[in-house]
């Protein structure tokens, strides 16, 4: 057994049976293939590397080799790899160029076939093959007009960019994160494709003092997993962010906010078709907050005045609308009359509730409730995720 199989489908069983073709041109960020490849192989990707001779100057094929437990492609031979692979045989599901260099968007851009990779493009998109690109280069490269031209051009034909992402000097690869988010995007269905979807999530903190806040425990983690199976799924997704624990992917649009007024003022901005809240947010906060830092020997009291619902004033920016409820110590039955109630009062599509007794970082108790059926979706935050957009997808 070679040791790529020993990590197949670790992950996941996602992309099994799908085969990924991974093009490497002569950028240093090459170096970062074997990780990407190792991480889609987890998913269950079959990846056959195809190198540029450029890139071999900076992996050598043996590490590429090892990583796959393909022999990679350097050159093209009598055995015509290229057509086997993208033609209308169609043994490739998805090109990935990572990294893609400005020398090579530019050539596949011009139909320019010179190395094993620009000849891998000229099929595949030739073929209605999907190609994904990762661009990686100095900034000054992806501000050259030609450059600039040539990304839009390959925009025109369908081609797909993965980043990159800038630090003002360099345009840095993504991550291989957002290369397997795309692999998922691109081979495994897009049922929400084009939607433009919204998750509001984290916890809002509201100051007592210029140091101090009050604020909650929820972490956001319900809310990043949403975003993410949101845009594997198709969607054009945007994530509001209060405060978190956890990341937010460098893939998904993003605004962040602190305060509950924070948040009101950005509804004024909703645009979206769809929009899922599962923020924990605060009913009550300081009429002030103290300039400086309150003294920790001396004794203060605080007022504190409800803040307005935020779920209403986006119910009255959108029509599709899903709410959470999270409660303690309740029945089943009285948590989703209460879920009910509060889709009742703000008529929203649905209330995902949920018992924060049963919560975890990567699980939860919730039951999806509409206006007629309640449904028991508990599990892990992904398949809770899954169970909140395929309501999505079917009803909304």
């Amino acid at each position: 057994m070679h040791p790529s199989e020993e990590i197949y489908c670790e992950k996941s069983n996602r992309l099994k049976g799908k085969t990924v073709v991974l093009g490497i041109t002569g950028s240093i960020a090459a170096t970062e293939c074997f990780s990407t490849i190792r991480e889609l192989i987890r998913h269950g990707a079959t990846v056959i590397p195809v190198m540029t001779r450029a890139a071999c100057d900076i992996v050598t094929e043996q590490s590429i080799e090892f990583a796959s437990g393909k022999k990679p492609i350097t050159e093209l031979t009598g055995q015509t790899e290229h057509v086997k692979l993208m033609g209308d045989s169609r043994t490739a599901d998805l090109l990935m160029i990572y990294p893609a260099t400005a020398n090579t968007i530019s050539k596949i851009a011009n139909g320019i076939d010179d190395t094993t990779v620009t000849s891998m493009a000229t099929v595949a998109i030739g073929n209605g093959i999907p190609v994904a690109v990762a661009p990686a280069m100095h900034e000054a490269m992806m501000k050259n007009p030609a450059v600039e031209a040539n990304v839009e051009k390959l925009k025109q034909m369908g081609v797909k960019f993965i980043g990159p992402h800038s630090d003002g000097i360099r345009a840095k690869i993504a991550s291989r994160e957002e290369v397997v988010a795309w692999a998922f995007k691109l081979l495994c269905g897009n049922d929400l494709d084009g939607r433009r979807i919204l998750i509001v999530g984290g916890r809002s903190e509201e100051p007592i003092d210029s140091m101090r806040i009050i604020t909650n425990r929820s972490t956001g983690t319900m809310s990043i997993s949403l975003a993410k199976r949101a845009f594997e799924r198709g969607a054009d997704v945007e994530l509001w962010m209060g405060g978190c624990n956890v990341e937010i992917p460098s893939y998904v649009k993003s605004r962040r906010f602190q305060t509950v007024a924070d948040l009101v003022g950005m509804v004024e901005m909703l645009d979206h078709e769809i929009v899922i809240v599962p923020a924990a947010l605060s009913d009550f906060a300081p009429t002030k907050a103290f300039k400086g830092k309150i003294p920790s020997d001396e004794k203060f009291e605080a007022d504190f005045a409800p803040v307005p619902k935020v779920l209403p004033l986006i119910r009255r920016k959108c029509d599709k609308v899903i709410g959470f409820k999270a409660e303690s110590g309740l029945t089943d039955e009285q948590l989703v009359k209460r879920a009910r109630a509060r889709l009742e009062e703000y008529g929203l599509s649905a209330v995902v509730a949920n018992d924060i007794d049963a919560a975890g970082m990567s699980s939860s108790s919730a039951v999806l409730v509409t206006k007629f059926k309640a449904a028991d979706i508990s599990g892990t935050k992904i398949a809770i995720s899954d169970f909140i957009l395929d309501f999505c997808s079917e009803s909304l």
